[in-house]
C-alpha cells in the first residue's frame, strides 16, 4: 500500500485530501506540518510521495520559517531524499507560477487548490508514485 505524506498547515484541507486519497485512491495518508518530521519520514522512506503545500504559514526548520518551496529544495538537495517525488499544492496559481514554483523547488508535479476533480487529483498523485522495483 502506497503512502502519501501531506504537508499542509490547513487542517481542513489536509482532512479533505486525506479523505479523497484514502477513499478514492486506496492510499495510506500521513499528515504533518512539522518540518523535522517531514525530513525524518522522507529519510526513512515512510512515504512514497509528498504533497507539499507551498505556503506553510507556521512551519519552522532549525528556528527559521520555511515554506513548501524551501522544504522541497532541502529534500531535493539531499541524495537520501532526492528521488522521493514531491507534488506542490498551492491556491495561488497564476500563469507562470507553476513553472516558477517547479523550477525553484525542483518538485515533480503541481496541483492547484481548490481540488475540484477528485478523481484527477488521485490519478495525478498515483501517476507520480514510483513503481516498486522487483
Amino acid at each position: 500500500m502506497k503512502t502519501v505524506l501531506i504537508v499542509e498547515d490547513d487542517t481542513i484541507n489536509a482532512r479533505v485530501f486525506s479523505k479523497i486519497l484514502t477513499k478514492r485512491g486506496g492510499l495510506l495518508v500521513k499528515h504533518t506540518e512539522n518540518v523535522e518530521e517531514v525530513m525524518s519520514i522522507a529519510q526513512n522512506r515512510q512515504a512514497d510521495v509528498i504533497l507539499m503545500d507551498v505556503s506553510l504559514s507556521h512551519s519552522l526548520y532549525q528556528g527559521k520559517p520555511v515554506d513548501g518551496i524551501r522544504i522541497t529544495q532541502m529534500l531535493k538537495a539531499d541524495p537520501a531524499t532526492a528521488s522521493l517525488p514531491v507534488i506542490l499544492v498551492t491556491a495561488h496559481a497564476m500563469d507562470g507560477d507553476r513553472e516558477n514554483f517547479l523550477q525553484q523547488s525542483g518538485a515533480d508535479g503541481y496541483i492547484s487548490k481548490p481540488v475540484v476533480d477528485h478523481q484527477k487529483f488521485v490519478d495525478d498523485i498515483v501517476a507520480i508514485i514510483p513503481a516498486d522495483e522487483d
